[in-house]
């Protein structure tokens, strides 16, 4: 198990970003796991509150270039990376001039919800397979946390299922207790279309609000676990979705980090 190959997939990390656990966990297990012989990847988004400059991330040019469509339009991939002060690990950043330059993370400051948050998600999570493939890197696992990344999965099972890239690779969604109360626009199923997707495959997602997000990210990953403590609508929601590939991650173990070191054991054994 020490050869396996993670990607680590969330919203924040830190110390460049914190809104939520999320950050903390993104910052503290994959250096966990890296010490014990794994072979880790982190991609983030590049959220304008992250300062470039002291933070030292720089772009990636080889990685760059890319454009990702969002429904009718596409939009250029621009890729950075910065090291992890006092760890040996890199953060890869999926930036867009018109998703992630703002000064806020998920709502401007009257605390309005961005309209176009699906987009910036989607964006997102084509741009981090997108950017695997141009590293040539074959991930066993991709771990994805919270509902921006819980298209990955799904995409994963579809449009990428003949990659050879990702042809062993399995996928973990982890849920946090991050919700929110918007609904979406008519077009999002739409805009999250790729080939081999239809809208029978997008089920999931029609209510086009948090909990859909986090239905279809429960539907195409291979391990459902839970990020920390949830909500009781949230849990009652994993546990009547997520049926058996529900693992219940306070499993016995002395540690978080050892307890995700046995997920992986399991998840290694599902996948052979």
């Amino acid at each position: 198990m020490s050869k396996l190959r993670i990607l680590y997939v969330a919203s924040e990390i830190n110390p460049f970003l914190q809104t939520s656990e999320v950050a903390n966990f993104l910052r503290s297990l994959p250096q966990a796991m890296q010490e014990r012989g794994m072979e880790i990847r982190i991609l983030v988004p590049r959220f304008g509150l992250i300062n470039e400059r002291k933070n030292r991330l720089h772009e990636v040019v080889r990685l760059s270039g890319i454009n990702i469509a969002v429904g009718e339009e596409e939009k250029p991939l621009v890729i950075k990376v910065a090291s992890i002060p006092n760890a040996k690990l890199q953060v890869y950043f999926i930036d867009n001039e018109d998703y992630f330059q703002r000064k806020h993370v998920f709502h401007d400051k009257q605390q309005k919800f961005y309209e176009d948050n699906d987009e910036r998600a989607i964006f997102f999570c084509k741009g981090v397979i997108e950017t695997v493939k141009k590293l040539g890197w074959a991930p066993d696992i991709v771990h994805c946390n919270d509902w921006m990344t819980s298209l990955i999965p799904m995409y994963l099972k579809t449009t990428y299922k003949s990659e050879p890239l990702f042809k062993d690779t399995k996928s973990v969604f982890a849920i946090y207790n991050n919700g929110f109360s918007h609904t979406f626009g008519d077009d999002l199923l739409n805009k999250v279309k790729m080939v081999d997707i239809d809208d029978t495959i997008l089920a999931p997602l029609k209510s086009k609000d948090f909990t859909g997000f986090i239905k279809i990210g429960m539907e195409y990953a291979d391990l459902v676990v839970k990020g920390g403590e949830v909500s009781a609508e949230l849990n009652q929601l994993i546990e009547d979705f997520s049926k058996d590939k529900k693992f219940d991650i306070s499993i016995e173990a002395e540690s978080e980090e050892q307890a995700h070191e046995e997920l992986y054991g399991i998840y290694t054994n599902l996948a052979g």
